[in-house]
């Protein structure tokens, strides 16, 4: 088991987030790129017709559209994401994500750290 109290040890390179991670069929396919006690950065590709169901989570996120659009509703409310637009969802409020065709997104998950 990893110990993710520790900073990501990951050599500084430039990434192409488009690229980083390819579309599956009928799927939804993610790729973590940082995780840390304060948080993690990860990657999803949402194939046509995927995505999430409502749900809640312990932290405050934040949606970073990479490719396509989504409808995400939080605490009953619409917002569209699309390319290079975020949507701050807050910590333990109900959200769903409803893609329109292909989408990939950026979730950056922000943990609160306690001395």
């Amino acid at each position: 088991m990893s110990n993710d109290t520790k900073p990501t040890q990951a050599a500084p390179q430039v990434e192409d987030l488009k690229t980083l991670l390819s579309y599956q069929p009928q799927a939804i396919v993610s790729r973590m790129l940082v995780k840390n006690s304060g948080g993690s950065v990860t990657l999803f590709a949402f194939e046509g017709g995927e995505g999430l169901s409502e749900h809640t989570a312990p932290f405050d996120a934040l949606v970073i559209g990479v490719e396509g659009s989504a409808d995400i509703m939080v605490a009953g409310q619409h917002y569209q994401v699309a390319e290079g637009q975020s949507l701050l969802m807050p910590a333990n409020i109900p959200h769903a994500v409803h893609p329109q065709g292909r989408f990939k997104m950026l979730l950056v998950m922000i943990k609160e750290v306690k001395n």
